[in-house]
């Protein structure tokens, strides 16, 4: 009697909450253009470590080796961040699923501006030893657990939030934000190159297009900002109260008609 109850209340609920969650279409470009613009931002700064690698960090970070060491272990500090990457796309999928997708697509995109302006302001080796190579590496492993968050969160976000027939559509934005990313790194390190000499690149002006990242994230903030929770996330999260609710509520009625000692 209990057991059938308890299906058929919980099918109904499950119905209710369905046919409830309705899908309109300014909430999904607010998801989409959100999980786009932050999927722009986080992998400028990804990528943008990587190209300044190539040019600057052996002699920034480590000129006691060779030039050919220093480059390969510039590559090799490139290449933590996505040792990090699954870590990220874990925790931040673990928590997403209990406070869900906004919430930690807002910590994502600040946890990436912030570590990559950050690398902008790090003292070479000259000025602090090997302090300077250790602090890079523990950005670039925040930048790596940052991007894994937000590659998963930001296409959950976008999918939940479209319509049945649009989802892959919807979603799409988060594959075009790693090209975007990519132009937009590139460029700024061009430009940057472009108007200084080859010494005050060097010197200074590899670390403008890091600092610029703040910018960005704040523009990704405020566009995030206002995207609404995830309508999937939501109603699941209500119908998995409903049931918990239910059944504390049987419990206090059982032990209400129960006589006190056997409660």
């Amino acid at each position: 009697m209990d057991t059938s109850t308890s299906v058929s209340g919980s099918s109904a609920a499950n119905s209710e909450i369905t046919s409830s969650t309705q899908y309109s279409q300014s909430r999904a470009r607010r998801a989409a253009w959100g999980s786009f613009v932050g999927a722009v931002v986080d992998w400028y700064d990804f990528l943008l470590y990587g190209i300044v690698a190539a040019l600057v960090f052996n002699t920034e970070f480590f000129p006691q080796v060779s030039p050919t060491m220093g480059t390969l272990a510039a590559f090799g500090t490139f290449g933590v961040g996505f040792l990090f990457r699954p870590l990220g796309g874990m925790v931040f999928g673990h928590f997403g699923d209990k406070l869900g997708r906004k919430r930690m697509l807002m910590i994502t995109v600040w946890m990436m501006g912030i570590s990559t302006a950050l690398i902008g302001l790090l003292p070479s080796f000259d000025s602090v030893g090997w302090w300077a190579p250790v602090m890079l590496v523990l950005l670039r492993a925040v930048q790596g657990f940052a991007v894994g968050g937000e590659w998963g969160g930001a296409a959950l976000l976008a999918v939940e939030s479209a319509p049945k027939k649009r989802k892959a559509f919807y979603s799409s934005g988060v594959q075009i934000g790693f090209g975007v990313g990519l132009l937009l790194a590139t460029g700024s390190v061009s430009l940057v190159s472009h108007y200084t000499s080859n010494e005050d690149f060097i010197n200074w002006g590899w670390r403008l297009p890091f600092l610029f990242s703040l910018v960005l994230v704040a523009i990704a903030w405020w566009i995030r900002n206002g995207m609404d929770e995830s309508q999937e996330f939501e109603a699941n999260k209500t119908l998995h109260e409903r049931p918990r609710k239910s059944a504390s509520s049987r419990s206090l009625r059982r032990c209400a008609r129960t006589p006190k000692p056997s409660c």
